[in-house]
């Protein structure tokens, strides 16, 4: 039997990501945003020293589309040191990483330009393309995030709902793959990968709604479980997770490197290496090699009963220290009070409390009265702006489906501008 091949395969990186991090005087570069970097080299360094085969990069490298040039390079060294280790890089581009038209160049195409040796940028132009490794070849087929804007400026789409915009993506992503497909099992020989950056049928979303601004490309499960595949590397979903699991091939989300925001807060993160071969894989996700993800962590109290509140606050925030959980974490606080006990509350104690901690996120009470929310018992904190609008004109009477559609998809056009 053939030697295995060693697949690193990774996923939204999100270099860019600043909120809960401050300018980090050492570097000149926001704090969080090392954060993620640390971590884009604890895979490198991973790679290298455990002598991978190839790495699969599955997209959305950088939180904008419009990178700055500290961001580019400091992206581009660490790929270029794999690839200069004799490690193949695979690289399909993600929602991130396109340009608002297709004539315009994307956020990795640099290393195609630049002919970087040992750098492969795939997009679904390209078809399916044989890369050599260290214990021979193995065919990849890219399925990047599909230029949704060069479709909805044709003039046959232009009027089209945003059903039918659904329809034709999930349509056009299907016949793609379907033809991939055909074309790897012309080589029966060769192990096949498919590498794509879209939402598949079933997955389990994580916070990343808080990123993938609006809209999504989903996918049917049944066209990636194909057994002209021996490993599916996917981007796109936050959450590492198997959509075909003890059974072939893998279908694997690897996950992002890290933790976006609170919501993530108890998501594992990673990435995952692959020992794949003609018709058997396996695989085993690995949180980290010296730098483990950025902590996040909620205390919460229910002061309703306590004599003393601000006490209690202090002696739950004391046992998640002696635990061990404040240090170096992105923490926040979450406080039930009765409206009497809220004038005894000090914020400044309580971040005084937490010293060790990475960044105080904030102190969020939640004072006990007797009133509706007119947007229902949600967690309104956890929501992104396009989920908050959709649910304040769900309530509001005289619109039509269509309209509140076309509300929905001009706001999502004006979050994208703002932050590119």
């Amino acid at each position: 039997m053939a030697t295995p091949i060693r697949i690193l395969h990774f996923a939204d990186v999100h270099i860019g990501m600043e909120r809960y991090g401050r300018v980090d005087p050492t570097t000149g570069i926001n704090s969080r945003v090392m954060d993620y970097l640390r971590r884009l080299s604890d895979l490198v360094d991973f790679a290298i020293e455990h002598e991978v085969d190839m790495a699969i990069f599955a997209g959305d490298a950088y939180k904008t589309r419009n990178p700055n040039s500290t961001y580019r390079r400091e992206f581009s060294w660490r790929i270029k040191k794999l690839a200069d280790h004799g490690i193949p890089v695979v690289m399909v581009p993600g929602n991130h990483d396109l340009p608002p038209q297709k004539e315009r160049a994307s956020t990795i195409e640099l290393f195609e330009t630049l002919q970087v040796p040992n750098v492969y940028v795939l997009d679904q132009d390209v078809g399916v393309t044989i890369i050599e490794t260290r214990h021979g070849p193995v065919q990849i087929a890219p399925a990047p995030y599909p230029y949704t804007s060069e479709l909805t400026s044709r003039e046959a789409f232009r009027a089209a709902s945003l059903e039918a915009l659904d329809h034709y993506y999930t349509e056009f992503m299907g016949i793609l793959i379907r033809d991939m497909a055909q074309q790897v099992r012309q080589r029966p020989e060769i192990p096949a990968v498919l590498v794509g950056h879209f939402s598949v049928e079933g997955a389990m979303f994580g916070s990343e709604r808080s990123v993938m601004v609006g809209r999504d490309v989903l996918v049917p499960r049944s066209v990636v479980v194909d057994e002209a595949w021996d490993y599916v590397a996917l981007g796109h979903i936050h959450k590492h997770q198997d959509l075909n699991p003890q059974r072939h091939p893998p279908v694997v989300y690897s996950g992002s490197l890290s933790r976006v925001d609170f919501g993530e807060e108890k998501e594992p993160k990673g990435w995952v290496l692959a020992q794949v071969s003609k018709g058997h894989t396996t695989y085993e996700f690995i949180p980290h090699y010296h730098y483990p993800a950025r902590r996040f962590l909620t205390i919460e109290c229910d002061c309703r009963s306590a004599p003393d509140p601000m006490e209690a606050i202090l002696k739950r925030i004391r046992q998640r220290q002696d635990a061990g959980s404040v240090e170096g974490a992105i923490v926040r606080v979450r406080l039930k009070l009765r409206a009497d006990q809220e004038a005894h509350i000090s914020d400044r104690r309580i971040r005084a409390a937490l010293q060790g901690a990475f960044y105080v996120a904030g102190v969020r009470r939640e004072v006990e009265q007797h009133t509706r929310s007119r947007l229902g018992a949600v967690d309104l904190e956890k929501m992104t702006p396009l989920e908050l609008l959709a649910r304040y004109l769900d309530r509001l009477e005289g619109l039509s489906k269509e309209e509140k559609q076309a509300l929905l998809a001009d706001a999502k056009t004006i979050i994208e501008n703002a932050g590119q």
